[in-house]
């Protein structure tokens, strides 16, 4: 395989990274606190996935909005039962609760589905794409422009309507925003829903080419982790370049040297940044984090 080739597969699995990591930054700005369950979320979307694909035997990609809907869904009852109650708490009581609801969807899961790998039909179709001489997968193709899109979206609702303005505000600053008559509890449960249904697309996306388990969440968390420390705490370009950063490390340096060492020099990396810049490549303003 060329490099240019595996560029390309860093870039697809990057993608689908992306949309896991913007998820958690997006509940991280919202409400300054980590949702630990993010991981396990992704695990669930791509779970449920493989379990509408028997029934809807359609392609992923129509299989997506679905998938996103109920995740929504699920990321408001996340929000409803793990973090309102909490909110005027200690900050370890929300990292607590949110773990515990990442426990909860791997028993679940299990419970439901088996501990068997399960995989989710493509977004179109298993072949190739030939562009330029080079030899592309569709499915590599769809993700990198399914996630864009959906990146994309989410852009442009939180810059240019008045939805998005609000949420923006929540973030910043939740008693400003209050007093401008903004719905608080109801800009973070509208947060949560995002956050999950980007959870949700990227269980879809990553599903097919990689199996999921109900034990795959807590790989998944620890790459948002690091895409965000990457980046910069409660940067969205910030995690999405730590999503990239990864993948290609997973992906590029893996092919060309060994997996371990691949790893290893992510990690170095990783180490790096925190010690020469340690508010992330993207950065922002010091602020408390739970």
């Amino acid at each position: 395989m060329t490099l240019l080739q595996l560029l390309v597969n860093g870039v697809a699995l990057g993608a689908a990274y992306a949309l896991v990591a913007l998820g958690f930054v997006l509940v991280l700005n919202a409400t300054a606190a980590v949702n630990f369950a993010q991981g396990d979320l992704v695990m669930a979307g791509g779970l449920l996935a493989a379990a509408l694909a028997p029934h809807l035997p359609v392609p992923g990609i129509l299989l997506l909005p679905a998938v996103m809907a109920v995740m929504a869904g699920l990321g408001l009852a996340v929000c409803a039962a793990a973090y309102l109650p909490l909110r005027h708490r200690p900050p370890v009581s929300v990292f607590i609760s949110t773990i515990a609801v990442g426990i909860i969807l791997q028993n679940g899961a299990t419970l439901l589905s088996g501990p068997e790998p399960k995989s989710a039909p493509p977004l179109f179709g298993g072949g190739t794409l030939e562009i330029g001489g080079l030899v592309v997968a569709e499915q590599s193709a769809a993700i990198v422009v399914v996630a864009a899109l959906l990146i994309g979206a989410q852009q442009w609702v939180f810059a240019r309507t008045q939805f998005g303005r609000r949420l923006r505000a929540t973030a910043q600053d939740p008693e400003m925003a209050r007093a401008c008559g903004i719905p608080v509890t109801a800009m973070v449960l509208a947060t949560f829903a995002i956050g999950t249904a980007c959870a949700g697309a990227a269980g879809l996306l990553l599903a097919n080419q990689f199996f999921v388990t109900p034990t795959s969440g807590g790989d998944l968390i620890l790459k948002a982790y690091i895409a965000v420390t990457l980046g910069g705490w409660g940067s969205v370009p910030g995690a999405v370049a730590g999503a990239l950063v990864i993948a290609l490390f997973e992906v590029v340096v893996s092919a060309v040297l060994s997996y371990p060492v691949a790893l290893a020099a992510l990690y170095a990396t990783l180490l790096a940044v925190l010690v020469v810049r340690p508010q992330g490549l993207f950065g922002e303003a010091a602020r408390r984090r739970a």
